[in-house]
């Protein structure tokens, strides 16, 4: 069997980013998305959120890019090593913002996969597991592009791979689960509904999560800091779109919720 989980990130990021992520899951094939309790437009994604309870809720953990924080992940790890940052009171407290605001998270990730960093990852792999989250994102992946992939980024996702092994120790040490296999790191601002329906066509036997950032693209996103803009429309156009669904049924792929994986 093939299961497909499309996770949204962002969720709070902007309104409008907000609101394209409702849109894909009421319209498309987004079935999941991750909060950032540091979001500007957190309040206004918590009560979209429970207006649609179909839609997985988990926490997007935020060391990175955001107010307050170190503006890149390599400024990060210079604060790490200096013991600046202290990585699990920040990431626990911001769990606990998503849960006292009445929702139940189902899964954690992190904006820039900074818990691919050996202590942001033990912080982690020790919330999902006295929080009780028991999915947390595995971002190796697979040996899918995009045509329109920067050699860069297809480098730096090959690179990734190398963490692999020690990474699902330290996951399996805590009673965290995965899913079999990720996609979306290399394609992200990259794709189109024909390179998703590829991708959809491809897929492997067993649990996929499939990372997005769809959205609106407003004055108001377009006044944010992020490199995702214009390209949050298209893959919101991409997640929505004929093309997709009829791939999702020709292959057989059933769309699924962290909360349904048993």
């Amino acid at each position: 069997m093939k299961f497909l989980i499309t996770n949204a990130d962002d969720f709070g990021y902007t309104r409008d980013v907000n609101d394209g992520i409702i849109h894909a899951h009421r319209e498309g094939i987004l079935t999941a998305t991750t909060l950032m309790a540091t979001g500007a437009a957190f309040d206004h994604a918590v009560g979209l959120a429970h207006a649609n309870p179909s839609l997985d809720v988990g926490v997007h953990l935020v060391l990175v890019g955001s107010d307050g924080f170190p503006p890149t992940v390599g400024q990060l790890i210079q604060q790490i090593a200096r013991r600046r940052v202290r990585i699990y009171d920040e990431l626990a407290a911001q769990v606990r913002k998503v849960q006292n605001a009445g929702l139940h998270p189902t899964h954690l990730d992190s904006h820039k996969h900074t818990h691919l960093l050996p202590p942001v990852l033990a912080a982690v792999a020790r919330i999902a597991s006295e929080f009780q989250i028991p999915w947390v994102r595995r971002p190796f992946d697979l040996p899918m592009h995009a045509g329109g992939v920067p050699w860069s980024r297809r480098a730096a996702s090959k690179t990734l791979g190398f963490a692999r092994a020690g990474f699902h120790r330290v996951l399996t040490r805590h009673g965290c689960r995965t899913t079999d296999h990720f996609a979306g790191f290399q394609i992200t601002g990259h794709y189109d509904a024909a390179e998703l329906a590829r991708l959809i066509r491809n897929l492997p036997d067993g649990v996929t999560e499939f990372m997005c950032h769809p959205g609106f693209c407003t004055a108001e996103l377009q006044a944010s800091r992020t490199r995702l803009k214009e390209s949050r429309r298209r893959e919101l156009d991409a997640l929505t779109s004929g093309e997709v669904r009829a791939a999702i049924e020709e292959s057989n792929v059933k769309l699924a919720r962290y909360a349904e994986i048993r």
